[in-house]
């Protein structure tokens, strides 16, 4: 393979992403930072095909990144491969407002593989090529410059790794036939909607006790306002001020802007400063939480009760005996809110209950609620066998 010297010249870019856009795939992954800003600092793509691999440096100035953005997202003749990709496909949404398409991620086809549900991209190699890699600059500061040759080696193997490694679980995907095992959830990771950061919503990531509308619509309101001043700065949300403080705020909102000298986990300066004065300007236009807006309680699913919750049980039981059978991580069987469901008693809308998942395992889950499958030892192990209603 034709490893080439740090892209830092945009006729050389160029060249590259025509040459790689004849390509069946491309392997891709980037190097980031992301500690001290909100967005993250990218600050190396690395990018191979079979016969050639290249870093690109995107900190160069007036270097175009066009035609690899371009091969990334509208190209839809070539496969772009990841491992653990999200991050990654991240970084090209909020370059561009699309996700690369169509992808495959080696972590996620690892899981139909039987080697668990997030297995590491070190263990992977290893397990498949039979290579250690070298960590030795997994923790460098990629944003300094200038890199060094064994930085931007290390950097650049990965993906000549991901390039060999690729074609020889997708040749194994097709001999188990499962490969169409992974069609919705390559989807899944590409959806758009993974990536967008609405303010609006940013309140769900936030722990709070308790379900008053109103402590829950400051909440909402608070959160809302933080995650602009951290988009507008450029800074952690953390740094703009914690979550534990902000739920503590929603829950008992300071009388006046005095207050929040009183407040643990804001600086004293907040009681006269303007971004105090923004703080409880947001707190005074706050709204109760709309009913349609008010989050699942956390105990059980409506409808479970304590029943359904043996019956849930009963059925994670059995998606780690069937998941154990097949050699496939659980995850990509069903998720637990689905199990949760099922039990409640929902029939529709549920993946487990479609397609490849059915006939692998939707179809016992019914049979277990349905009184229809049973748990037996045999042989010293734990199985399934069909009751006489069957």
């Amino acid at each position: 393979m034709q490893i080439h010297p740090l892209i830092e010249d945009s006729d050389a870019l160029a060249d590259l992403c025509a040459r790689l856009a004849k390509s069946p795939f491309v392997a891709v992954d980037t190097e980031f930072m992301r500690e001290n800003t909100y967005w993250p600092e990218l600050c190396l793509i690395q990018i191979a095909d079979a016969n050639e691999a290249a870093a690109i440096d995107p900190m160069r100035e007036g270097l175009d990144l066009s035609p690899l953005l371009d091969l990334l997202v509208d190209n839809e003749d070539v496969l772009k491969v990841f491992h653990a990709g999200a991050q990654d496909i991240e970084i090209v949404y909020n370059l561009t407002g699309k996700t690369p398409h169509p992808l495959f991620d080696t972590q996620i086809a690892a899981m139909a593989l039987g080697q668990g549900e997030q297995i590491g991209y070190s263990n992977l190699v290893d397990s498949w090529l039979g290579i250690a890699l070298d960590k030795g600059a997994r923790f460098t500061d990629w944003a300094r410059r200038p890199l060094d040759k064994r930085q931007i080696d290390y950097a650049i193997g990965d993906v000549t790794h991901l390039s060999t490694l690729f074609p020889k679980m997708l040749e194994r995907l097709r001999k188990t036939g499962r490969g169409g095992w992974l069609d919705q959830e390559m989807e899944r990771l590409a959806d758009p909607a993974n990536y967008e950061n609405d303010p609006e919503l940013s309140w769900k990531r936030i722990r709070i006790v308790g379900r008053k509308p109103e402590v829950l619509g400051r909440l909402k309101s608070l959160a809302a306002w933080r995650e602009r001043e951290a988009q507008n700065k450029n800074l952690p949300r953390g740094r703009i001020i914690k979550d534990e403080t902000m739920a503590d705020i929603a829950a008992h909102p300071p009388r006046s802007q005095a207050d929040l000298a009183k407040v643990r986990g804001l600086s004293p300066a907040w009681a006269g400063n303007d971004i105090g004065g923004r703080l409880m300007a947001i707190l005074g236009a706050a709204e109760p939480l709309r009913p349609d807006e008010m989050p699942p309680r956390d105990d059980k699913k409506p409808g479970l009760g304590k029943e359904g919750a043996l019956v849930a049980d009963l059925l994670k039981l059995l998606l780690k005996i069937r998941a154990r059978e097949i050699n496939v991580a659980a995850r990509l069987l069903a998720r637990s809110e689905e199990l949760e469901l099922l039990a409640a008693g929902q029939r529709t809308g549920l993946p487990m209950l479609e397609d490849w998942r059915f006939d692998q395992f939707g179809q016992d889950a019914l049979a277990l609620v349905e009184g229809k499958l049973a748990f037996a030892v045999l042989d010293g192990k734990l199985c399934m066998t069909r009751t006489g209603e069957a």
